[in-house]
């Protein structure tokens, strides 16, 4: 009997994989996905999240489930040399663009357990946990992975696979997918505490950069009373010594007492900055820490990695559905990798940049640091949206033209509907849609899903969506299935934006779910 090849293998099942396998399942592919682990990592090691991973999970039906393992992330103050305040990071104000809490923290296990629930659900998706892949081989036709199962060994067959198999990545590694060094590397202890009633009185309400040259450190507020400590390590100080619970608690001291809660993980780590010199090989991608990794003080690497999940899936399915042929699909393909590398450098870069401000190490650079930062604000230090700090796409599949919008997150408002209040894409779907401002004519097209504004089945409840036009002078928008904006157009120009995106994209028939 001829083994059965499927349209998609992973390797790995964390956050990356599971929202991969999920994405591909829901699109009506076969999909194999296997992991070392048999459960879930039963401690957390990524803490937040954003409005648009928020989305992704509305995508695959979960938003929901998860909602009661998140609480929206706290403002954090950056203090400086003295004490004083010098800046303040916060979220967008409502009406929310993107129809969720613009940054949240959540605690991974229980939220990867729903997302692992709902990919169990499509029984077109192979869950296969508790093997190790230890062999990865392909050809013009298909990959083969070599997957040990106790003392058994079989072969797995797919049209594609993708390795989410973190920053050791064993595929990554056999087939010779060098990183590129962004250039950080600190040496960094986290601690996640249970605290009790006692311990909470003495903390702050808020999260907190020290901006302290003799020990630069972040206090995170999770979610109920779980809280998080980024210590910065000295030269000469061993990381393993310093992990012990004694020198936790010593470094802790400044805050809480053993007395004031109970250690859940305390962990040492080198913060990198990496990302992977090609995404793809041939039939094999790489996502997530296989990808990329980047320091943590904007809570951005799982968001990351469900970036990458959401941007290639639907690539994937268009290829393998037969939307997309020949020459185009791997112009599809390479997308992928064009897109995800160019957003992934610039926010690590971001990144950097904010670990800088925290990580001075010098006093008199410091206040120097403190004076400057002041002096930017007038002394008035304003809040700063976390959001604006994250980049638009800026190359890959995207209209040729010269507008802000272009390569941005796509709003999701919340609509009045016969069914009642609905967000965007639970009235519109999740593939290419066409959205046009109140007031426009609809248009015929081809492959694009028509939201039109204001119409009985497309009532904005909170004018998100209109203010982004008028925003950005528009009154159209291609929006791709992953939500960022393919392009633009004005008054008279919808027929021109569409005639565009036919050409990028070369398509026959795309699937408008």
């Amino acid at each position: 009997m001829e083994q059965k090849v499927f349209d998609v293998a992973i390797v790995g099942c964390g956050p990356s994989g599971v929202v991969a396998a999920g994405l591909l399942g829901q699109a009506g592919l076969s999909v194999y996905v296997c992991d070392r682990l048999k459960d879930v990592y039963q401690i957390p090691r990524a803490i937040a999240l954003d409005h648009e991973i928020m989305r992704v999970f509305q995508q695959l039906g979960v938003a929901d489930a998860v909602a009661p393992f998140c609480e929206p992330f706290t403002p954090s103050e950056y203090f400086g040399v003295d004490g004083q305040l010098i800046r303040r990071m916060t979220m967008v104000a409502p009406p929310y663009p993107q129809g969720y809490t613009p940054s949240m923290v959540f605690t991974q296990p229980e939220v990867e357990r729903v997302l692992r629930e709902r990919v169990a659900q499509l029984p077109n998706v192979v869950m296969d946990l508790g093997v190790e892949m230890t062999a990865v081989s392909q050809d013009s036709a298909r990959v083969a992975l070599s997957i040990r199962d106790g003392d058994r060994t079989k072969t797995v067959g797919a049209r594609y696979a993708i390795a989410c198999d973190g920053g050791s990545s064993a595929v990554r590694t056999q087939l010779n997918m060098p990183l590129e060094d962004l250039d950080f590397d600190e040496p960094w202890l986290v601690v996640d505490v249970l605290v009790n009633e006692r311990g909470l009185a003495k903390l702050p309400r808020v999260s907190v950069q020290y901006c302290e040259p003799e020990r630069p450190c972040t206090l995170v507020i999770g979610p109920k009373n779980h809280r998080r400590w980024e210590i910065s390590l000295k030269t000469g100080e061993d990381p393993r010594e310093m992990a012990s619970d004694a020198a936790t608690w010593r470094l802790l001291s400044r805050w809480l007492t053993p007395e004031d809660g109970q250690l859940w993980r305390q962990a040492s780590y080198r913060f990198h900055a990496l990302v992977a010199q090609d995404w793809r090989q041939a039939r094999v991608f790489l996502a997530g820490d296989a990808a990329h990794m980047q320091p943590p003080f904007l809570g951005q690497g799982m968001c990351q990695g469900i970036r990458d999940a959401a941007n290639l899936s639907w690539k994937l399915a268009a290829v393998l559905r037969g939307e997309v042929k020949g020459a185009n699909a791997e112009r599809l393909l390479d997308s992928y990798g064009t897109e995800r590398k160019a957003h992934v450098r610039e926010l690590t870069s971001r990144i950097k940049h904010v670990g800088e401000v925290i990580c001075v190490r010098d006093v008199v650079q410091a206040r120097e640091r403190d004076a400057a930062m002041l002096a930017q604000c007038h002394g008035v230090v304003k809040d700063t949206p976390r959001q604006d700090i994250l980049p638009p796409l800026s190359t890959g599949l995207l209209a040729q033209q010269d507008h802000a919008a272009r390569g941005s997150l796509f709003p999701q408002p919340w609509l009045l509907t016969a069914n009642g209040r609905q967000r965007m894409d639970t009235v519109a779907g999740h593939g290419w849609r066409l959205v046009l401002a109140a007031g426009q004519a609809v248009l015929p097209t081809s492959g694009l899903r028509v939201v039109a504004l204001g119409t009985q089945d497309a009532l904005e409840t909170d004018g998100v969506a209109e203010a982004w036009f008028q925003r950005h002078q528009c009154v159209a928008a291609i929006v791709r299935p992953d939500n960022y904006v393919f392009g633009v157009a004005g008054a008279g120009e919808v027929d021109a934006l569409v005639a565009s995106w036919a050409v990028a994209l070369g398509a026959e028939e795309i699937c408008t779910a």
